[in-house]
């Protein structure tokens, strides 16, 4: 069947017949399909949240350098403070770089609270393959 005159509203395009296939009428749009689905991204995105939170968000196990010292050569004293849950120890990776950020050594500390304390202040003599720049504590996390 084709368009004509009658058959259309001013202003339409007529097409010919047969070259552009059928036409499509009008959609039902389904609103609550978009909702279910927009509810199931923030679900999964909330999933994935807490999940990392639980792998690399601990904040009971926070460490701080205080300072580092007794640079040579060889060697740099790390002094660092950890907050663990009370009576707690943790396991610390230390490490120092040289002028040019390479990893010139890395340690693992297990550090332990006294008695009920939370926080625990300790030194550590990192051996060095080379002249280090400073001392960090890359992470702290629940010992095993």
């Amino acid at each position: 069947m084709t368009e004509t005159h009658a058959t259309t509203t001013p202003g339409a395009p007529v097409f010919p017949p047969g070259r552009y296939g059928r036409r499509r009428n009008p959609g039902r749009r389904r609103p609550w399909l978009t909702a279910v689905l927009l509810a199931v991204a923030l679900a999964a995105s909330g999933l994935v949240t807490f999940r990392l939170y639980q792998q690399y968000g601990d904040p009971t196990y926070d460490a701080q350098v205080i300072t580092y010292t007794d640079i040579t050569d060889n060697q740099v004293v790390v002094a660092f403070r950890v907050t663990v849950p009370p009576g707690g120890s943790a396991v610390c990776l230390l490490r120092a770089r040289d002028v040019d950020g390479a990893e010139v050594a890395r340690e693992q500390v297990t550090v332990t609270a006294p008695g009920d304390e939370r926080s625990i202040t300790t030194r550590h003599r990192l051996a060095t393959s080379a002249r280090p720049f400073i001392g960090e504590v890359v992470r702290c996390r629940p010992s095993s």
